[in-house]
C-alpha cells in the first residue's frame, strides 16, 4: 500500500512542535537523542533524553558565520562516547542480573566508520571497559595495530589474509597483545602454520592464540540475512572445524585455539533470531570445552540493530528489542547452556558498530530549488477550441464527483489521444500544453478523492495510487545520493529525512528529493513509514532569499567510508560538534574538516591541474593566435580554469 495516496490533512490551527516530532516519526527513531524543540528546530541530545540539548540550526548558523555552507555532516562526537558506554554498562547489568560467571570485552569494527576521529573517540570512551576493535584488511590492521596501547585490549582480526598479514598478527602477539586472527577458511590455518615457522614469531614457548568463525544454521532475515548461516561468504562448517581440530590434535603444540566466532548479519531484527544463534553457538562452545579445549572467547559478531523506522515492524529498517533487551538475552542464553552442559562460560565479544556509531552523524543539505506541477486551470481553458480539450474539462468537473476508476480510465485514454494528435500535427503548441495543464489539474483533483483506507486503496488501478508520487514536488537539494546517502540507492535502506527548521509551521508540500547527478537513480522517494510505504515526503515552500535545510539522520554508520564519486562529487564538509553547557547553545565546533575540492576528485582518475592547464592553454593560445580571442581574454579564460579547480565540487554559494 503507498501511504501517500493521500492528501495532507493538518490541523493547521492546532500544529506544534509536538506534532512535527510525531510526523516525522522522530520518537520511534530518535532513541531519546533527538527531538523538536519549542523553536520548530531539530534539536541533538548527545547524552541522552535528560542531558542538555543542542539545536542543529544554530550549529549551521555558526557554521555560515564561518563561510561554511551545507552540505555538510555534523558529528556529535559526544554521542559516540554515549552509545559505547550504553553498550557497555547493558552488558555490565546483565551480567549482573543474571549471575554471569565471567565478563564482557566489545570491540569496535572500523570497517563501519574508519574515520581517525571516530575510532579515537570510540577507544577513549572504551577505555574504562577494556573496549576493543575489530579489522578485516591489511590496511585496516595496520590502522588498528598501534592503537592497542594497553595489553588487556582485544584485536580481532576477520577477512581474508595473506601471508605478509598473518605474520602482522603474530607480530603483535610476539609484542604481548591480544591479537587474534579469525580463521574464516582451512586455508588461512595453513597460513597461520607458514607463518610461524619464522622462529621470532610467536614468543618463545607460548603458542599462537587463533580463533575460527563458524558458519552456523541459524540465520538472521533482512537486506544483510545472506552473509550468516550455512551458505555465508566466510565461516568453516563444523566437519571443517572437526578436522581443524584433528590437525592440532597431530602435534601443531604451537597454536592454541581461543575463540570461537559467527556472526549472523547486520541490523538483526528479531530477538528471537539472535537467542537461536547464540543457543547453537554456546551448545557448540560447550562441546568443545568438554573435548578439553581451552576456548576463553565467545564472539557473537555484529548485528546489534538500529531503528531507522517509524515503528513499521515489517520494514528492513526495524527492530523488536532494546540495547538492554540485546545484552540480556546473549548473556542469559549463554549462561543456560553453560550451565546445562555443565561448563564454565566464556568471556563475551561483541563487534557491535551500526549501533555505537550510526546516531552521532547528520547530514545536512539545503534546498536549492523546486518544481511542481501546475495544477490549475489554464487562464485559456474557455472550451470550444479543440474537442479533445473539451473532453479534458469535462473530466476535470466529473472529477470532482464522479467514480475515480473510471475517470481516471478515460483521462489516460484522452491523454492518449491528445499526445497522438499532436505528434501529427493537428493540436498546436498553445493546445497541447492546455492539454497538459488540463490532464494533472484534473489528476491533482482525483487525488484529492482517494480513499485513506489500505484496504480500498488496494482495490484501485496501480497507476490512479501512484497519484500522489507523480503529482509530488521535485526539491533539488546540495548533495549527491551516490556519495553521502549510498545504502538507500544500492539496497533501498530507508534513513529518516526532515526538515531541521520551520517546524513550528505545517508542511504543506508533498515532495520527493533529487540530487545533483545526471543520474535517473538520483532521488529519494522512500521514506521512513508506521505502515505499508511511503514515497513522498512532508516539507514547506520555499521563501525567496532564505535557506531550506534538510537532515538526514543516523549517518554515522558505512556512509562515509561506502560513497561513490558518481559525477566526481566528493566528500562534503564535517564539522565536530562537543557539547559544553557553559557555551552559548551548549556546544562548541572542535574542528572543521573541509570537503573535497574539484581538483582532489580529479586527482581520484588521474586528471592533474598541470596537465589539464597545459590543455587548456593550447586551446585558448589557438584562438588568440586566429584572432577570434585577445590576448587579455585568454589570460581571463584561463585564470577561471585554474580558479574553478579550488571550489568545491558542489553547488557553492
Amino acid at each position: 500500500m503507498d501511504e501517500t495516496a493521500q492528501p495532507l490533512e493538518i490541523d493547521i490551527e492546532a500544529w506544534t512542535p509536538r506534532a512535527a516530532e510525531a510526523l516525522y516519526h522522530v520518537p520511534a527513531w530518535g532513541a531519546g537523542f533527538f527531538h523538536v524543540n519549542e523553536a520548530g528546530h531539530v534539536a541533538v541530545r548527545p547524552l541522552g533524553p535528560e542531558g542538555p540539548s543542542i539545536d542543529l540550526l544554530e550549529v549551521i548558523e555558526r557554521l555560515r558565520a564561518q563561510h561554511v555552507h551545507p552540505p555538510v555532516l555534523l558529528r556529535f562526537q559526544d554521542l559516540l562516547r554515549t552509545r559505547v558506554q550504553q553498550l557497555n554498562r547493558a552488558f555490565r547489568r546483565a551480567i549482573a542480573e543474571t549471575g554471569y560467571a565471567n565478563t564482557y570485552r566489545g570491540v569496535y569494527p572500523i570497517k563501519v566508520n574508519q574515520l581517525r576521529e571516530v575510532v579515537e573517540e570510540i577507544l577513549e570512551a572504551g577505555a574504562p571497559f577494556s573496549f576493543g576493535l575489530e579489522c578485516g584488511s591489511k590496511s585496516e590492521l595496520l590502522a588498528t595495530l598501534p592503537y592497542l596501547d594497553r595489553d588487556d585490549m582485544l584485536l580481532i582480526c576477520n577477512g581474508c589474509k595473506d601471508r605478509a598479514m598473518m605474520q602482522l598478527i603474530l607480530a603483535g602477539q610476539r609484542l604481548g597483545k591480544k591479537v587474534i586472527p579469525v580463521i574464516e577458511r582451512m586455508a588461512e590455518f595453513r597460513l597461520l602454520l607458514e607463518a610461524l615457522e619464522d622462529r621470532s614469531l610467536p614468543q618463545a614457548g607460548v603458542p599462537a592464540i587463533f580463533g575460527v568463525r563458524l558458519r552456523l544454521s541459524a540465520t538472521g532475515a533482512g537486506l544483510w540475512s545472506e552473509s550468516g548461516g550455512e551458505t555465508s561468504k566466510f565461516g568453516l562448517s563444523l566437519s571443517e572445524l572437526l578436522g581443524l581440530l584433528d590437525r592440532i590434535g597431530d602435534g601443531h603444540s604451537g597454536v592454541s585455539l581461543q575463540l570461537l566466532h559467527f556472526h549472523m548479519g547486520s541490523q538483526i531484527a528479531h530477538l528471537a533470531h539472535i537467542r537461536e544463534a547464540v543457543t547453537e553457538a554456546a551448545r557448540i562452545y560447550a562441546r568443545l570445552r568438554k573435548r578439553g579445549l581451552g576456548i576463553t572467547y565467545l564472539d557473537i559478531g555484529g548485528g546489534l540493530g538500529v531503528t531507522y523506522e517509524a515503528g513499521n515492524p515489517d520494514a528492513p529498517g526495524s527492530i523488536d528489542y532494546s540495547l538492554g533487551e540485546y545484552a540480556h538475552t546473549v548473556v542469559a542464553t549463554v549462561q543456560q547452556v553453560c550451565e546445562a552442559e555443565g561448563v564454565p562460560p566464556p568471556v563475551l565479544i561483541s563487534e557491535s558498530g551500526r549501533a555505537l556509531t550510526a546516531y552521532h552523524s547528520v547530514f545536512v543539505t539545503e534546498v536549492l530549488d523546486t518544481r511542481s506541477r501546475h495544477y490549475e486551470l489554464p487562464a485559456w481553458a474557455n472550451g470550444g477550441i479543440h474537442p479533445l480539450l473539451e473532453e479534458l474539462r469535462r473530466l476535470y468537473d466529473a472529477a470532482a464527483s464522479e467514480p475515480l476508476s473510471a475517470t481516471y480510465e478515460q483521462l489516460e485514454a484522452v491523454r492518449q489521444q491528445v499526445n497522438r494528435s499532436f505528434r501529427e500535427g493537428a493540436l498546436s503548441l498553445e493546445q497541447k500544453a492546455e492539454a497538459e495543464q488540463l490532464y494533472w489539474a484534473t489528476c491533482a483533483r482525483l487525488c484529492e478523492r482517494l480513499p485513506r483506507s489500505s484496504e480500498a486503496l488496494e482495490t484501485l488501478p496501480e497507476n490512479l495510487r501512484q497519484l500522489p508520487t507523480r503529482l509530488a514536488d521535485h526539491y533539488l537539494c546540495n548533495f549527491s545520493v551516490f556519495r553521502s546517502l549510498i545504502d538507500h540507492w544500492a539496497i533501498g535502506q530507508h534513513f529518516p529525512i526532515m526538515p531541521i527548521h520551520r517546524l513550528d509551521e505545517p508542511p504543506t508540500r508533498h515532495g520527493i528529493l533529487i540530487d545533483l547527478t545526471c543520474d535517473s537513480d538520483g532521488q529519494v522517494s522512500d521514506f521512513v513509514t508506521p505502515v505499508g510505504e511511503k514515497h513522498t515526503l512532508e516539507l514547506h515552500p520555499l521563501r525567496p532569499d532564505e535557506p531550506y535545510y534538510l537532515g538526514f539522520f543516523l549517518m554515522g554508520a558505512y556512509q562515509d567510508i561506502m560513497g561513490d564519486q558518481h559525477n566526481l562529487f566528493g566528500r562534503v564538509t564535517e564539522a565536530h560538534v562537543y557539547l559544553d553547557e557553559d557555551e552559548p547553545g551548549n556546544f562548541y565546533i572542535e574542528l572543521i574538516l573541509p570537503g573535497a575540492t574539484v581538483e582532489k576528485e580529479l586527482a581520484q582518475v588521474q586528471y592533474y591541474p598541470n596537465d589539464l592547464e597545459r590543455r587548456m592553454n593550447r586551446l585558448i593560445q589557438e584562438k588568440v593566435r586566429t584572432g577570434a580571442l585577445r590576448p587579455r581574454e585568454g589570460v581571463e579564460l584561463l585564470e577561471l580554469y585554474r580558479r574553478v579547480f579550488r571550489t568545491s565540487t558542489y553547488l557553492e554559494h
